[in-house]
Parts: structure tokens; C-alpha cells; sequence
């Protein structure tokens, strides 16, 4: 497995944060990163975090937790399958102690046991797990989930409370003296954390809800938090408040009542992971930095001072290939000429299309942008991120975290109508003659118009992007680790439906996304994954044994492959989160092979020119707007 190989951006981060905790204390801050990269900082000074020691793993870092009996050990979980036990002195000398490293999936958190020599591990595989930190040794499964295990959490009592993408919380004793407890939820739960007195257990709902659960399950209050998920909750240190992170780009802190005291908003934060310490609230970022605010106020006490520039989002005007980051940044690139920037926002574009020279981008904090080149409009807030855009008759079709379809007024971006599409997030859109086909975390690829779809095929895990050549072929990526590509045909009413479909094999780790080079009689299909590989099959519709045995990887990157798009003249973009863009095609003998390469960094540098007065009323109207 190879390691990630961002350049570092200064002190920080060179990609976005997927973690904070804080050590008891509060002196101490980690942060967690997709640059495969653990940060400790000294926050004594919460107004002035100070990186002290950086430590790696070889794929992206999900979560970390300090040692309750020993304050300079940490645990750090990574998706490269690994829990690595660390000492970490207060002058910030480092020592790799112990590696937990018997998964069998991405590693996705990991609490201690208040003995602070065994460690719970939560994982993409479902399974929770024991382990002894002194030696590495697995001890014990202690609990198992239907879908992916997201957070643990360790009473001072010793319960550990799981939760996970099925919708169950459980409740376990390693010790066994209590016994276990479920409760099962409707929606997918990806936070929990038990109160600092073990009586209350929070429990973070992605139908934007958090409950207060007692140690029995039972629920004690209900707190609505958002029309998007609640992502992660932290409590303070007296129990009194706790706070919530949400996909709405917020902050929200509640007193134990349910009564919101305020609610911070920040478009570069991703509270994804939120933590309290000594009356300081610390988000994760898709800058460089954590953000620090202020428990009781919301006041900003420090955050983050450089952008970084992942690329998210692909689109073509004309001759230009635009590409979205994580910064709000939209590059314009022209073969030929000196690639263009402009900020449409400050925090992540998810999502861009084109109609005719008119620019439309979807962004993490629920907007859809215009931009004409000239004039920036932004929609009013939709509720939830918006990571799928295409246009359909008339209207610009936004796929929701929520799993909606909304279709929008191309000229005011105003809501026409709001439409329950897919029972989780709309990932992805592709226009096809008459229609579009939509993928989504339900698990499904779907075809038609905005009413009336018809399922494709399902995949055995959420789906990331789907790609289409016309209305005859078709192909998606999901994080099963596998592409399925099919024959499209066309019912005599009108609806679209698959044959020959094929699974195609190769990634290791999820597969982010995926296009169609060629004809739909002989395509190629091109998927790119969380593996850092590019990968390239030759489908065969008569003999899937063949297809089956022609995926090779065609590139490799230093980060995840984020997004690809068909260009108008046949090629495929590719982009990865490292910021490398790779053009795509076929050579006489059809096979693909790369024809460009480019990278952001070199695009924008030297640095790109102030905002014009256009750029700069434009984003004047979207903070409005918002």
C-alpha cells in the first residue's frame, strides 16, 4: 500500500480535516486529515494553536483518541487499516509504540477503555473489535452492525456505545457484567458520545436529529437540529451543553434542555468532528487548520489560514475545462492559454454543470451558484449539500444529501418543486436523451425524468457517481469496491431499462467515480478509487469473463481519483484530490491511454489576481442570498 504524498502546505494540512479531539486537559488539540497526515497542537492558548508533531499514516485519517490513564498516549484509526498507538511528549517528541493492524476495512474510530490498555476499534467492515495496546494483540469482537460501524464511544463506566449506517446504536460491557442493549433507528447514525457522568448517551440521527438516551436506551429527549444530518456531537465538560456538528455547515450548541444558545457558521468548517475542552469548541475544516471558537459565546478564537485546493467537480463551456475545489475555487482551463480562476465561494464546490456559457455549481453548504461569467446568483439555502447537478427541460435538477431532486429556475434559482427521489443521498447525475440516471447511497442507480424512475441495478453498498454513453450504456462506482456497466434499451413507453450488466473488478477501497470512453457497442469504462488508481476495462457484452479479465490501472495518483467527466470531443477528464488532472482517450487500436497531464498547483501559480469588482459583488449577493 503507498503512502500519500501531498505537498505540505505550510504548518497545516494540505487537505481537508476529518477529525478533532481534544486531550482532557485541553492543552492539547489533534486533528485528523485525508492527507494521510495527524497533527498535535499545543492550545494552551486556544487563540494561537501551535503544530507541535506530525504524524503519517499511508491512507487518509479518520479519528484519534487520547489514552484516559496516560496523557501523552494517542490512538490514531486510518482507513490504511491500522490503529497506531503513539507517545507523544509535551515538546512534542514522537514514538510509534504499538500497530493494531488485523482489520480487514477501513478503520473508521477508536476509543480506550478506562483501564487506558485496551482500545475499541469501529470499523467500515461493521465490526467492532478489542485490542490490547500494549502488544497488538485482538482480544475479543464485542459487537457487529448490518452496514458500516461509524463512531464509538466509552462510558467512565466502561460501556461502549456503537453506531452505524443501519441505524442501530448498541450497547456492550467487554467486561461483561452489564447485558448487551440495542435500539434501532430508521435513519442511518454516524455520532454518538456518552455524557462525562456515563448517564446520557448522545445519539447523532441523519434524518438532522439528536437524541438523549439513557444507559438503557431509553430516550430522554429529542432535539431537532437541522433539515440536513447531525454529524457529530460533543459534550461539555459539566454535561450541562453539548454541541452539535450538522450537514447544514454548522455548529449548534444546545443547552441540556434542547434550548439552542447559538449557532455558529462557518462555510470552511466541516463538522464532520466536533470537540469540547475547557470551555473551547474545536470543528474539523476543509482548509488547513482546525477552528476554535468559544463554547459559551460562538466567538472565533483562531482557525485556519490556507485553502486547499481538492478538486471535486467537473465541468466543460465550450473549449474550457472547469474544474471545482474544495476552496470554492473554480479553475478554467483552455489548452493552449493561461488557465483562469474564480472564487465562486470559501467553502467546497460538490457539484458543477454547464448550459450553454452559463456556469451552475452545487456546494457543500446547500446552494446552487449561477454564474454567467460576468454576475454571480446564488439560490436561497436548500436544506442540505448539493453533490449531483445536471439540467433537464427547462430547469436545473440539484441531487440533495437529503435525497431529493429539486429543479430550480435556471435564471433566479428559485425552487419550483421538491421531489423524494432515492432513500439517501443523490451522488450523483448524467444527462441522457430524454431523462438523466441518478446514483445514490440507497444503493441504487435510477433512470427517467424527475417522476416516475425506474431502478437499473443495485450495488451492495452506496453508489458514488454514475456515467452514461447516450441512452445505450451506462456505468457506476460504489464503495463495494466494484463498477457495474450495462446495456441501456428503451421500453416503448419511454422508460430506460438495463441489460448485460457487468461487475467489474480491480480497486481494493472504494470507487469514487467512473466514465465511458468509445461506443456503447465496445466501451471502455474508466473508474478511478480511494486506492489512488485509475483503472480502465474493455467491455465485452457477449462474454463478461473477458471484460472481467481486462481491468488493468492505467494511472496511479498521490491521493484519491475524486471526479471525471466525458468532454465533448470523446476524451475523459480525470481529477484527483492531489490536484492532477489527466485527459483521457483512445489510441488506433482503442485502448485509452493519456494524452494531458496538468496540475492545479502549477495552474495557479503564480498566484491568481485579486477578485474583479464583479467577482467580488457576486459573492456579495451569494452571502446574501444565504
Amino acid at each position: 500500500m503507498r503512502t500519500i504524498d501531498l505537498p505540505p502546505q505550510g504548518p497545516g494540512h494540505s487537505a481537508p480535516l476529518t477529525h478533532v479531539e481534544f486531550r482532557p486537559d485541553g492543552k492539547r488539540l489533534v486533528s485528523c486529515s485525508y492527507d494521510g497526515s495527524v497533527l498535535v497542537w499545543d492550545t494552551a492558548d486556544p487563540a494561537r494553536p501551535t503544530p507541535l508533531a506530525r504524524l503519517r499514516h499511508r491512507r487518509l485519517v479518520n479519528a484519534s483518541a487520547w489514552n484516559p490513564a496516560d496523557p501523552e498516549v494517542l490512538a490514531t484509526a486510518s482507513a490504511d487499516k491500522t490503529v497506531a498507538v503513539w507517545r507523544v511528549d509535551d515538546r512534542g517528541r514522537t514514538t510509534l509504540h504499538t500497530v493494531l493492524a488485523r482489520h480487514t476495512d477501513d478503520i473508521n474510530a477508536v476509543a480506550w477503555l478506562p483501564d487506558g490498555e485496551r482500545l475499541i476499534c469501529v470499523s467500515e467492515d461493521g465490526r467492532a473489535t478489542l485490542w490490547s495496546a500494549a502488544d497488538g494483540t485482538f482480544l475479543a469482537e464485542v459487537g457487529a452492525h448490518e452496514a458500516h460501524c461509524m463512531m464509538v464511544s466509552v462510558s467512565p463506566q466502561g460501556l461502549v456505545a456503537t453506531v452505524g449506517e443501519d441505524g442501530l446504536v448498541a450497547v456492550s460491557d467487554p467486561d461483561g457484567t452489564v447485558p448487551p442493549l440495542t435500539r434501532r433507528y430508521d435513519s442511518s447514525i454516524e455520532g454518538c458520545a456518552w455524557s462525562h457522568s456515563g448517564r446520557l448517551l448522545a445519539v447523532a440521527r441523519d434524518d438532522g436529529a439528536v437524541d438523549l438516551l439513557t444507559a438503557a436506551l431509553d430516550v430522554v429527549r429529542t432535539v431537532a437540529v437541522s433539515t440536513s444530518a447531525a454529524r457529530a456531537v460533543a459534550w461539555a465538560e459539566d454535561d450541562t451543553s453539548f454541541v452539535v456538528g450538522a450537514y447544514d455547515g454548522a455548529l449548534h450548541h444546545f443547552a441540556l434542555d434542547g434550548t439552542l444558545r447559538h449557532r455558529v457558521e462557518d462555510r470552511r468548517v466541516w463538522p464532520r468532528s466536533v470537540a469540547v475542552a475547557h470551555g473551547v469548541v474545536a470543528a474539523g475544516s476543509f482548509w488547513n487548520g482546525p477552528h476554535l471558537y468559544d463554547l459559551t459565546t460562538g466567538r472565533a478564537l483562531a482557525g485556519p489560514d490556507t485553502a486547499t485546493h481538492g478538486p471535486n467537480a467537473l465541468a466543460q463551456r465550450g473549449d474550457e475545462l472547469l474544474v471545482g475545489t474544495d476552496s470554492g475555487l473554480v479553475v478554467a482551463v483552455t489548452e493552449g492559454a493561461p488557465a483562469r480562476s474564480t472564487t465562486l465561494t470559501d467553502g467546497p464546490i460538490l457539484s458543477l454543470t454547464t448550459d450553454g456559457d452559463t456556469l451552475y455549481a452545487g456546494t457543500y453548504s446547500g446552494h446552487v451558484l449561477r454564474h454567467d461569467g460576468t454576475t454571480l446568483v446564488s439560490s436561497p439555502a436548500l436544506g442540505a449539500p448539493v453533490p449531483s447537478l445536471t439540467v433537464h427541460e427547462g430547469s436545473v435538477v440539484a441531487g440533495t444529501y437529503n435525497g431529493e431532486f429539486l429543479l430550480l429556475d435556471p435564471d433566479t434559482l428559485d425552487v419550483r418543486e421538491r421531489i423524494e427521489a432515492h432513500d439517501g443521498s443523490v451522488k450523483s447525475l448524467a444527462a441522457v436523451p430524454g431523462g438523466f440516471l441518478s446514483a445514490a447511497t440507497d444503493r441504487t442507480v435510477t433512470a427517467g425524468g424527475p417522476h416516475g424512475r425506474s431502478t437499473l441495478w443495485e450495488h451492495g453498498n452506496l453508489v458514488n457517481a454514475v456515467a452514461a454513453l447516450g441512452s445505450e450504456a451506462a456505468a457506476s462506482a460504489s464503495r463495494d469496491h466494484t463498477v457495474k456497466a450495462g446495456r441501456l434499451t428503451r421500453l416503448p413507453d419511454g422508460s430506460l431499462r438495463a441489460a448485460r450488466v457487468q461487475t467489474l473488478l480491480g480497486p481494493d477501497e472504494s470507487v469514487k467515480c467512473v466514465a465511458l470512453l468509445g461506443t456503447a457497442e465496445r466501451p471502455v469504462v474508466l473508474a478511478g478509487s480511494y486506492d489512488f488508481g485509475l483503472y480502465a476495462w474493455h467491455i465485452d457484452w457477449d462474454d463478461s469473463a473477458a471484460t472481467l479479465a481486462s481491468g488493468r490501472v492505467l494511472a496511479e495518483f498521490t491521493q484519491g481519483v475524486s471526479c471525471m467527466l466525458r468532454l465533448q470531443d470523446g476524451t475523459v477528464a480525470v481529477a484527483g484530490w492531489d490536484g492532477r488532472v489527466l485527459v483521457v482517450g483512445l489510441d488506433a487500436d482503442g485502448h485509452p491511454v493519456i494524452e494531458r497531464s496538468l496540475h492545479l498547483t502549477d495552474l495557479l501559480h503564480p498566484p491568481t489576481a485579486p477578485p474583479t469588482t464583479a467577482q467580488g459583488t457576486a459573492r456579495a449577493v451569494e452571502s446574501r442570498a444565504a
